[in-house]
């Protein structure tokens, strides 16, 4: 029978002083320590700002090139990886491949509790090599505790591939030591409820995913201003946003942008093109792929050569 290894030491486990009477508080100090505890999620996504930084240049740089971001976890670190990674499409109107998520158990464990999965190594390298990781490829490992044999055998696994590894975790790396290309640590100190990494720990990992996905997204130019000129229009809730976007970046009627948007095939992006150029939509098409899909870019150098 192998050791068990002693965990109380680290930061995720540790107990907090200032809920050590949490089954005699009323619901209201409930509320008020939960909301007092998870100002520290955003504190530590601050402290981590210049990391982050870099894994937003260094992703892009990748994907750019032609490669794509997986995030790998177990439990809620995975679901929370499979959350961003699948908002990726609606959002960016990314190919489903681009970002993609792994947890361990698989699909089932989003759903259900698949903890024990976690501990296999082995596991974590199969993923990867299953999905045939190259150096390309950007894989970020995301473990609360940092100790998941399941994120450090996938990373290991995307490391010997030449792909850039992040690894995000929220004890310091004087507790939990890993190597990696990036090392974002989340100290968000001790959780309400001792161990119960799904929250604060979760939410700073949710804060951190939010702001990776999102700032490589408008480095590739899915974003113009703060508007997602790349949306997918699949639904009427993202119909209404896309003519939005439209009568506020061109002062069209709603009526004359629900045209425009028809014409340029349902794409935010190209419509705008279209509309400030005056090009049709094969030519808009065109001039959008000379600019890697940049609509500011390809704008810009339209009306240069005018």
């Amino acid at each position: 029978m192998t050791n068990l290894q002693e965990r109380g030491h680290l930061l995720t486990e540790q107990v907090n002083p200032n809920s050590l009477n949490l089954d005699q508080l009323s619901s209201l100090e409930l509320v008020e320590l939960f909301n007092n505890e998870d100002q520290k999620a955003v504190e530590a996504v601050a402290a981590v700002k210049i990391q982050l930084a870099e894994a937003i240049e260094r992703t892009a740089e990748r994907l750019h090139q032609g490669g794509r971001l997986f995030y790998v976890g177990a439990g809620t670190s995975g679901r929370l990886g499979v959350l961003d990674a699948a908002e990726c499409p609606p959002t960016f109107c990314t190919p489903p491949e681009l970002v993609q998520g792994i947890i361990a158990g698989g699909a089932g464990a989003l759903v259900r509790s698949s903890e024990d999965l976690e501990d296999r190594a082995e596991d974590g390298e199969a993923a990867i090599a299953q999905r045939h990781v190259t150096q390309l490829d950007v894989v970020v490992g995301i473990t609360a505790g940092g100790t998941t044999p399941f994120v450090h055998g996938a990373l290991n696994a995307a490391r010997q591939r030449g792909a850039i590894t992040i690894f995000i975790a929220c004890v310091p790396a004087a507790q939990v030591s890993f190597e990696a290309d990036i090392d974002i640590r989340l100290l968000t100190g001790p959780e309400v409820l001792a161990g119960s990494t799904r929250l604060k720990a979760g939410t700073a990992t949710k804060l951190t995913l939010n702001i990776l996905s999102t700032g490589v997204m408008v480095k590739l130019g899915k974003v113009y201003g703060n508007r997602m000129v790349d949306v997918a229009v699949t639904n009427q809730k993202l119909r209404d946003r896309a003519l939005r976007i439209l009568q506020d970046l061109t002062g069209l009627s709603r009526e004359a942008a629900g045209f425009i948007l028809e014409h340029s095939g349902k794409w935010v992006k190209l419509a705008l093109l279209m509309h400030w150029t005056g090009l049709e939509k094969d030519a808009g098409d065109r001039l959008l792929s000379e600019h890697q899909g940049n609509l500011r870019s390809a704008v810009e150098s339209y009306k240069n050569d005018k």
